[in-house]
């Protein structure tokens, strides 16, 4: 399975998002910058993603976007799911001249293969990704010895 740009995209948008929770209200323009997304697109993954109640939207000029819960209560694979819909490498309903789906091996493998894909998305939070990408800012960050 590859993610998609919009998935990319919104999982870097909302990590984004928990690294500037403390903040408060981010504006679109400056996710947009900080994660380097084109900002037209960043407002429609915003809206899917607000449509499934993991973010909150303010309007007016001092308006943007925030975290509608704690990091530590999102998982990606709720981010995913909400600009992707499930999560799964193939539905074989939706495959044209598929096998009898009560006598092929094939869908229990790929069964499996959905399973295990859905819990390791689910097995991180906003939050844990957030502290990966400091620790990764802070091994990053130059030092300075006199």
């Amino acid at each position: 399975m590859k993610l998609s740009t919009k998935s990319i995209y919104g999982l870097r948008a909302m990590l984004h998002l928990a690294l500037s929770q403390k903040e408060g209200v981010v504006m679109s323009r400056g996710i947009a910058e900080s994660a380097n997304l084109p900002e037209t697109y960043l407002e429609q993954l915003m809206l899917a993603l607000r449509k499934a109640g993991l973010l909150t939207a303010l309007r007016g000029s001092r308006g943007g976007y925030m975290l509608a819960r704690p990091a530590e209560s999102i998982s990606l694979a709720q981010i995913v799911e909400a600009l992707e819909g499930a999560i799964k490498i193939v539905n074989c309903a939706d495959v044209p001249n598929c096998c009898n789906a009560q006598v092929c091996a094939l869908q229990e493998v790929f069964a499996e293969v959905n399973k295990a894909l859905y819990t390791a998305f689910d097995g991180v939070t906003l939050a844990e990704l957030a502290d990966r990408q400091r620790e990764k800012d802070a091994d990053a960050a130059p030092m300075y010895y006199i």
